[in-house]
């Protein structure tokens, strides 16, 4: 099973882990400039198939931290969305 797939499972919107306060939070979390730039450069690399072992394995990992950053917020807006109604 994709570990998505759980995650979203996890977080499911009908029986949140949220609180108004942590979910709005979340949504305030930007990505660091620096290592925006650091996965900018790793991608270039990549598209040129030039990546080390040890690029390769960071380059996943800000995919997948990228992922899982975007499921959260998802879940917080959704959240957020029904605690207004």
């Amino acid at each position: 099973m994709n570990a998505f797939v759980e995650l979203d499972q996890l977080l499911n919107p009908a029986h949140p882990c949220f609180t108004v306060e942590t979910a709005a939070n979340l949504l305030k979390i930007e990505p660091d400039a620096a290592k925006m730039a650091r996965v900018e450069e790793l991608s270039a690399k990549a598209n040129e198939g030039k990546l080390t072992r040890s690029e390769e394995s960071e380059y996943w990992s800000h995919i997948y931290v990228g992922k899982l950053m975007s499921v959260l917020k998802l879940q917080a807006r959704l959240f957020l969305k029904r605690a207004a109604s």
